[in-house]
């Protein structure tokens, strides 16, 4: 019996969909009815429906211990893919609980179960900071506890830390840091947002530079991992390091919409998180931009995707063709 958590997000359904086509036996979590809808849609958008009744669906909350007990009966292997993603000051404790605790319960339950192997999806933000004299940031990388994160990075790392505990305790696991995942559906999370925003007509464009990957190529790689002998390691998965500029005009083209074309400077976007802060604090409203995610939007960062390729000998979808396939979807 396979175990997947974030069922009901863009990744773990994807992998719900790719583990039940490859025929294993496949339990999933879920917190709320509607929630399992999101991915009986992504089934129903691949026309792939009648895969979704192989699913066995059961109640449960990573943060609620007891809740865990029936969805860990007779598992062997687990894909931990729930996660809280927010950039909101205010959510810090609740992305704690979430990714942090969440995690620990997940590991500890691994353990208590003699589960063979944990695949924990992470991010590219619990990898680690550059020295001055680096430029590309690798697997390698020391999390340096000076510099400023946001409080879902630090959230991120805190899992990945659990995760090893587990390891010291006897568990085989791997851990996967994906770029920003790019996917069809889901569109209040994650790349999703982007989407929406760019059909919306966002004008606003950054020259920042991060990884992206498609989920069909995390999904299969994470599998992959799982399926061989690889353990104890964690693996960068990104496809490209892209200027957002770039993607978002990618993006509008194959929705075939305005280009964003206003430059958001380094100036322009602090002076936009301020008057977030200000319009959540006078009105009440959820934050939509933090300091540190300012500066990530117009930050330049570089990641190396040498060790997963060269471990499997792997090659990715291209990011532009991928958008532009999806879109069509």
């Amino acid at each position: 019996m396979v175990l997947v958590t974030g069922g009901t997000g863009l990744v773990g359904a994807h992998l719900l969909l790719h583990l039940v086509e490859n025929g294993d036996t496949v339990r999933a979590i879920y917190r709320n009815i509607t929630s399992i809808q999101k991915t009986k849609a992504l089934f129903l958008r691949y026309k792939k429906e009648s895969l979704f009744e192989k699913i066995e669906w059961v109640k449960a909350d990573i943060t609620n211990i007891p809740s865990l007990e029936m969805a860990f009966e007779n598992v062997k292997y687990v894909y931990h893919c729930a996660a809280l993603i927010s950039f909101d000051p205010k959510d810090e404790d609740l992305l704690r609980k979430t990714n942090i605790e969440g995690t620990a319960n997940i590991v500890n339950y691994c353990v208590a179960k003699t589960v063979k192997k944990l695949c924990y999806v992470s991010s590219i933000a619990a990898l680690g900071d550059l020295k001055g004299n680096e430029a590309i940031i690798t697997e390698e990388a020391e999390w340096n506890p000076e510099k400023q994160h946001s409080d879902y990075a630090i959230s991120k790392y805190g899992a990945e830390m659990e995760i090893w505990r587990g390891q010291q305790e006897g568990l085989d696991t791997v851990i996967v840091n994906p770029g920003i995942i790019i996917g069809p559906g889901f569109l209040e999370q994650g790349s999703g947002i982007l989407f929406k925003k760019v059909a919306n007509g966002l004008p606003f464009y950054t020259k920042g530079v991060t990884g992206f990957i498609a989920v069909p190529d995390v999904v299969r790689i994470t599998i992959q991992l799982m399926k061989n002998e690889y353990s104890n390691e964690r693996f960068t998965l990104i496809a490209e390091n892209l200027i957002f500029r770039d993607l978002l005009n990618a993006i509008a083209d194959s929705l075939n919409v305005k280009r964003p074309y206003i430059h958001a400077n380094p100036l322009l976007m602090n002076l936009s998180y301020k008057i977030d802060w200000f319009i959540s604090n006078v009105f009440g409203q959820k934050r939509k931009l933090d300091r540190a995610t300012a500066k990530a939007s117009y930050a330049k960062n570089w990641y190396s995707n040498e060790k997963i390729s060269s471990t499997l000998d792997t090659g990715f979808l291209d990011i532009h063709h991928y958008i532009k396939d999806i879109s069509k979807l």
